[in-house]
């Protein structure tokens, strides 16, 4: 059978397991499957011959965004499909990438706004309470807006990742499958003692996970998180809120308060300064605008 022939359905499935030998996150393993699988699907559906060729690609691609898909969606197909292809070519199931030089959709990178020091102090207030979630929750509000912890970091934490004595927590695998240590203040601290507590009479308080969902019996995953999360900013009366925006918080706090870009990009685990720019880029006029004063040009 010729390469450019290949039962790709079967041949996806023997790449799936060779993401999870890479130790690939489970959601990278999810969504670049997601990629092969709609394109499957588009070819099944449009009588397009199963093939990986630039151009059954770039019409799959073209296609979806002309149905109104967002290009950020596209562009994460793609970039599944392309790895697929990469791979295949490395196991010599292709003898050349067919997909080189295939661009990606041009994406519109929308300004994040931060929660301001207000709002973040009110989605704080929301959590305030004796009970378990309020415990819970308003732990991992501090914890997030001063480290800046993905939302999959916070849930995969065990109570062993935590050294509460010198205010560190371990990221024993962060994106990339990259560790890192992150460091917090005395209030985030008080916060998690105080879970810690009341974590001791959960039914699962003998499981090594740190954070336990509040039916006494469910881990706490990152839909029990979001839905937790996006409860309290309702109740702060925060609209547009989703936990991805504590990420975009934290890293602004940290430079206003005069933090390094490099002490930052080193705590978020960013290896790339074009992060950096990302997830500062609504506060960054405002910051150009103080380093002005402080320097007093017109001072002459």
């Amino acid at each position: 059978m010729e390469k450019s022939l290949l039962d790709l359905p079967e041949m996806l499935k023997s790449w799936r397991l060779a993401l999870r030998a890479e130790r690939k996150s489970p959601a990278t393993v999810k969504s670049y499957s997601e990629g092969v699988t709609a394109f499957l699907r588009w070819c099944d559906r449009t009588g397009t011959p199963a093939e990986l060729t630039k151009a059954n690609v770039q019409t799959f691609v073209t296609d979806l965004l002309d149905s109104g898909q967002q290009p950020r969606t596209a562009t994460a197909r793609l970039t599944g499909i392309r790895r697929f292809s990469a791979w295949l070519t490395e196991e010599g199931e292709l003898s050349a990438d067919p997909l080189l030089g295939v661009k990606q959709p041009k994406l519109d990178r929308p300004v994040v706004e931060p929660l301001s020091d207000d709002e973040l102090r009110a989605l704080i207030k929301a959590c305030q309470g004796k009970n378990f979630t309020d415990r819970r929750d308003e732990a991992i509000v501090r914890l997030m807006a001063e480290t800046g912890m993905r939302a999959s970091e916070v849930t995969g934490m065990d109570i062993a990742d935590l050294d509460l004595d010198r205010g560190q927590a371990l990221v024993r695998r962060g994106k990339g499958g990259k560790g890192r240590i992150v460091s917090f203040g005395p209030q985030t601290g008080q916060a998690i003692d105080r879970y810690l507590r009341m974590r001791r009479s959960h039914r699962m308080a003998d499981g090594g996970k740190l954070w336990l969902g509040a039916d006494n019996w469910r881990d706490f995953r990152y839909y029990g998180l979001r839905h937790a999360l996006v409860g309290r900013a309702e109740r702060a009366g925060i609209k547009d809120f989703y936990p991805h925006k504590m990420r975009h918080t934290a890293a602004t706090r940290w430079l206003r308060a005069g933090g390094s870009e490099g002490g930052l990009m080193t705590t978020a685990g960013w290896s790339s300064r074009a992060m950096l720019d990302r997830y500062t880029a609504a506060s960054a006029a405002e910051r150009a605008a103080a380093e002005a004063q402080k320097l007093g040009l017109g001072d002459i």
